[in-house]
């Protein structure tokens, strides 16, 4: 590509980094979680929110389980406040729950935002301004000492606005744009503000260390978190939190080795919905934990659901392979995949397994409110025998023999690639009801008789040619005497007969399935199935399709 010289890196590494994060397997408990959906989230859509769309998304963030919910922008907008101003007078606020309010460290803002929050409880005020070279040079013509004295006025300032007021007020600061400032100016102004507040183990701040920009692998960023967790000042009194966007896609990694590096507290969005490529993703993030095995304590266990809410609230749409939440990502086509899908489930069956261990799928997909027959085995082309098979076993409760399973599978993927489309379960069950059950041309069974006397005798009535004939003969059982009065009245032969049955629970009245197969003259296998109230009469159909499939 051209210009590539016009690069440089715009990130700063810290003085020194001892990099302990990286001898950490994995985060052994949940962050402290801060939707910011209503601010950061809000502020980025083509259309924001009304009034009552963030209310209702509100109420669905209390559902899933968040204590700390950015709700907006007070000073910003007539909405954002009136929402604020909402949340407080019809007391819709939980005793366990903290909102969460931004303002730039500006007086004028500062003021409205205390306005604002009058009568409310408590709540988190959250302070930034921005401290990168970029933003000094280019934005504000500052020096590192005029960007000092604008945070540390903020600082004063809500200090002396929340001891005025009734409600319990925490603090949170932001050195924004935190990733292209030199490390040592950014502790220098986080510690300015610390000093300021003073805070305590009983009265904690939160000092929130944004990737504003993304610029760096994520190892950096770790080492940058690293360096301002060994180096703030009042560390057992600080919460550190990171508000990581995506503009490099490393947002979900960023946030995974920043809290593997000391913080406490992450800020995102569901979906990861944000200004330009967005925040992260909290369902990513909190899933990605609970596929370790430790509660994220978020419920996302219906997670359609909550898909649903978000697409028709904020008019964006959740790509279909975005991890979980996707409509494609637990969806398996290759026939390798589902046959591999399929044993694990099987597995687990048998082996009545505690931990989860299916190939190809990270996690249990019922676990987030997905179903295996919709969500996980997808019929087109390139399925396999192995999935159309658990498909019809897991939705309908058919248990084909293996060898039919391969038939009906590659009928299957004809209609499918004649169509070009994926099959849906019902089609592909109504394939099979056409192709096997029941099959009454050229041959229609009508009834039969066995009498055992010593040996089995059957008796079998059918019609050919709409002309009714009767058949007769003896067997070692009642499915071969039928057998054999079939091949002796219709003078047809065939050989290695292959039967199965079982009960059929789900989806029919009917209490029985069963299934043959019969290799002709020429080698090849014909199969059928019967259905009915009656076992042995379900296999008397299984039998007649079987061979109505081999004289077709």
């Amino acid at each position: 590509m051209k210009n590539v010289e016009k690069y440089k890196r715009g990130y700063f590494l810290p003085p020194h980094c001892e990099m302990r994060w990286a001898q950490k397997e994995y985060i052994d408990h949940p962050p402290v979680w801060c939707s910011v959906d209503l601010r950061d989230g809000n502020q980025s859509l083509i259309v924001p929110m009304s009034l009552e769309e963030k209310l209702e998304f509100y109420q669905h963030l209390l559902k899933v389980g968040f204590k700390e919910i950015e709700i907006g922008f007070p000073a910003a907008s007539e909405t954002e406040y009136e929402f604020l101003r909402t949340l407080i007078e019809q007391d819709l606020i939980p005793d366990d729950v903290t909102i969460q309010v931004l303002t730039q460290s500006r007086e004028h803002i500062i003021e409205k935002t205390f306005e604002a929050l009058k009568g409310c409880k408590k709540a988190v005020v959250h302070l930034y301004n921005s401290t990168s070279v970029a933003q000094r040079e280019q934005v504000f013509k500052k020096s590192k000492e005029e960007i000092i004295d604008i945070a540390v006025m903020g600082a004063k300032l809500l200090q002396k606005r929340a001891a005025e007021a009734d409600g319990d007020f925490r603090f949170e600061y932001s050195p924004e744009s935190f990733t292209g400032t030199e490390m040592e100016f950014a502790l220098e102004i986080c510690n300015a503000v610390l000093d300021i507040w003073k805070p305590t183990p009983q009265r904690k701040v939160i000092i929130n260390l944004p990737v504003t920009v993304s610029m760096s692998m994520p190892h950096v960023y770790a080492n940058q978190v690293e360096f301002m967790n060994d180096n703030l000042k009042y560390r057992e009194s600080v919460i550190i939190s990171l508000h990581p966007h995506n503009d490099r896609g490393c947002a979900i990694a960023d946030s995974e080795l920043g809290l593997l590096a000391g913080a406490d507290r992450i800020e995102g969005t569901l979906f990861g919905n944000g200004e330009r490529t967005g925040n992260v993703d909290i369902v990513t993030l909190a899933l990605n934990m609970y596929s370790h095995g430790i509660d994220p304590g978020l419920d996302f266990s219906c997670l359609p659901e909550t898909t649903a809410l978000y697409e028709r609230l904020t008019r964006m749409h959740v790509y279909e392979r975005q991890p979980y939440s996707g409509a494609l990502v637990f969806a398996a086509f290759s026939g390798s995949h589902q046959d591999a899908i399929a044993k694990g489930m099987h597995w687990r069956d048998e082996k009545n397994c505690e931990h989860w261990t299916v190939p190809y799928l990270p996690i249990d997909p019922k676990d987030i409110g997905r179903e295996y027959e919709g969500d996980v085995i997808r019929i087109n082309s390139q399925s396999g025998k192995g999935g159309i098979g658990y498909l019809l076993e897991q939705k309908y409760g058919l248990d084909l023999p293996p060898k039919m399973r391969e038939d009906f599978g590659y009928k299957v993927k004809s209609v499918s690639d004649h169509l070009h489309k994926e099959l849906l379960p019902d089609e592909i069950h109504d394939i099979f009801q056409k192709e096997y059950v029941n099959i009454d041309a050229p041959v229609k069974f009508v009834n039969y008789k066995i009498a055992a006397n010593g040996e089995t005798h059957a008796t079998v009535w059918v019609k050919v040619s709409g002309e009714e004939q009767e058949f007769t003969a003896s067997g070692n059982g009642r499915l071969d005497a039928v057998s054999n009065a079939l091949q002796r009245g219709l003078r047809i032969s065939y050989s290695n007969l292959v039967y199965k049955e079982h009960a059929l629970e789900i989806g029919s009245t009917s209490r029985a399935m069963a299934y043959v197969g019969i290799t002709g003259p020429d080698g090849k296998t014909s199969w059928g199935a019967g259905r009915h109230n009656d076992i042995m009469t379900a296999s008397v159909y299984a039998l007649v399709s079987a061979v109505n499939k081999m004289m077709n």
